[in-house]
């Protein structure tokens, strides 16, 4: 549930030959959990920009075998294009996207530029968050003078690649060299206006852009433009930081748009741009009919969006992910001018793979219950048990949001949004719990088929066999642990929820009985096969304080 994700989108020197460019592509396919969300080829640039995600360890794996493969084709000795190069992999940033900072981003960077020097033999200049040198933080400073200006710029101590010991050589010169980095995501929206002028689009996008307007004499539209003693155009700033801005005419649509980068999703958030371009606007007469995200989008984009909105509307915040994504782009008009569907455009989503989806909590209700009915010995008790967890958590986090919702109980809503917050995150934790259970019972019966032939393979399995056990053990503990913290939750809305839900509160403290009491019958039976009999008390002896306390509970609060 919180898995690291990173982004990286490497620029290559090729944008003509298909058989080059699928070459890369497939390098960057055969590392396991690493998806290929867009290529676009240009031949005019002769240049094609890659966007692959998944975990860490793995897209940078797949950045070097790519960054090789390009390497090894492209000769930019024979390379022509509009576009500004240096390398055969021009530049190759890595991007945030989710459970991982900028900062641990740029070392991964880092690292990766200095085994493609060690071991792809690609000279590599750092930039941006990872930059060595801080001028260097700029692109434009490490690609400067361009391909062409490599030879010269190697005989300069100071303008030689951070990742490189060697001289100018003719591997060198086939492949040139790579800016290897790390930056903020980008997104890329447009707002749609209802006006067809471009000249007022472009006022708002003024308004709102980092880099502001020209200031003028007189603050007039026509006075003569002011400059610093340098003779310097002087700007007045505008209201967005980490943004650029300008505004257009979309023929297709017949509408003006302001057309926006934002570059600093931390500064500036999807929501506040779309706010103040609202805000803007309405001050020229003009509104903002909706927007349109260009590309994909971190899925803690739009989660941040809608929880803004929804806290606005004085509304629940404890309600479904998919369903605060869903008033997110409901709010921000994301499907005027085309549908806009959130498993195709949020990356994390993008990423879910087919095994993600063969998962017990995958399963329809009816699947789940058939699964557990058939032959196989899992899913079991311990599945079972924590989908009970998941259920008394749910109907807490029900009747919190009802009564969120109850007329005359508005000032309350924070309250009852923040137990049903909390009901959720426990259901969702409940909820990986089932699937849990399940791989812990799986690794026990995996350990069964190891060898066992000399004392050292059965050393090996014997210890196997423990570790798998003490596993097995630890994941319903971790049910009884989770389901008991919804105790207080449901207790909470006993005393203060709607009444009309009462019966709801009593079925989930029913639910969380069931679901400690199940869990712990899982507990016994695995700590019987631990040969540490320590860890085996200690074990038990937790599970019973939570099994006996949960019943005291349940029982004053259902009598």
């Amino acid at each position: 549930m919180n898995s690291q994700i990173i982004e990286c989108v490497p620029n290559f020197s090729e944008g003509c030959d298909s058989n080059i460019i699928n070459a890369i592509l497939e390098s960057i396919q055969s590392v396991d959990k690493v998806k290929l969300l867009h290529v676009d080829p240009g031949q005019a640039t002769n240049r094609t920009v890659v966007t692959f995600a998944g975990p860490p360890e793995e897209v940078c794996e797949a950045a070097f075998r790519a960054a090789c493969k390009a390497a090894e084709l492209i000769d930019m000795r024979k390379h022509k294009g509009a576009h500004p190069r240096m390398g055969a992999t021009d530049v190759l940033p890595l991007i945030p996207i989710a459970n991982i900072t900028l900062e641990e981003t740029a070392e991964l960077a880092r690292k990766l530029g200095k085994r493609l020097a060690e071991e792809g033999h690609i000279p590599v200049y750092a930039y941006e968050a990872s930059a060595l040198k801080p001028e260097r933080k700029n692109l434009a400073v490490c690609r400067k003078g361009e391909y062409e200006a490599l030879e010269k710029r190697f005989s300069d101590p100071n303008e030689r690649p951070d990742f490189w010991s060697g001289d100018y050589t003719e591997s060198v010169a086939r492949t040139g060299a790579t800016a290897v980095g790390a930056r903020n995501f980008l997104i890329a929206v447009n707002y749609n206006l209802n006006t067809t002028s471009t000249r007022r689009a472009n006022a708002i996008a003024f308004d709102v852009r980092e880099k502001g307007r020209p200031a003028r004499e007189g603050n007039s539209l026509t006075g003569k433009l002011l400059k610093d003693e340098k003779g310097n155009t002087i700007n007045i700033p505008g209201t967005l930081k980490g943004t650029k801005a300008i505004g257009w005419f979309i023929d297709e649509y017949g509408i003006a748009q302001v057309s926006m980068n934002i570059t600093d999703i931390k500064e500036t958030p999807l929501h506040i741009a779309f706010e103040e371009v609202c805000r803007k606007a309405d001050e020229r007469g003009i509104r903002v009919t909706g927007a349109e995200i260009v590309g994909m989008v971190p899925k803690q984009v739009m989660i941040d969006a809608g929880k803004y909105f929804l806290t606005k509307q004085e509304r629940s915040l404890g309600i479904p992910e998919k369903e605060i994504i869903r008033i997110a782009a409901q709010t921000m008009g994301l499907n005027e001018l085309s549908e806009w569907k959130a498993e195709e455009r949020i990356i994390e989503y993008l990423l879910e793979d087919k095994e993600s989806k063969k998962k017990l909590t995958g399963l329809t209700i009816k699947e789940f219950v058939e699964e557990t009915a058939s032959e196989s010995p899992a899913p079991g008790g311990g599945s079972v048990s924590a989908v009970m967890g998941a259920m008394g958590a749910s109907l807490a986090a029900m009747v919190a949001n009802l009564s969120a919702h109850k007329r005359g109980w508005d000032h309350q809503w924070e309250y009852f949004s923040d137990v049903a917050t909390k009901g959720q995150h426990l259901m969702n934790r409940l909820l990986s719990l089932v699937d849990e259970d399940t791989e812990a019972f799986n690794r026990v019966m995996d350990c069964f088929q190891m060898p066992k032939g000399t004392p050292e393979e059965k050393a090996l399995y014997r210890s196997a066999l423990e570790a798998a056990t003490l596993f097995a053990a630890e994941i319903p503990l971790k049910t009884m642990e989770t389901a008991f913290d919804v105790l207080p939750l449901l207790k909470a809305m006993k005393e203060k929820g709607n009444p009309n839900s009462a019966s709801d509160v009593e079925v989930g403290f029913a639910a969380i009985r069931s679901a400690v009491e199940g869990a712990y019958r899982n507990v016994i039976i695995n700590v019987s096969s631990l040969e540490n009999k320590d860890t085996a008390e200690a074990l038990i002896n937790k599970a019973k304080e939570i099994l006996n306390e949960t019943e005291r509970i349940v029982t004053e609060m259902t009598r």
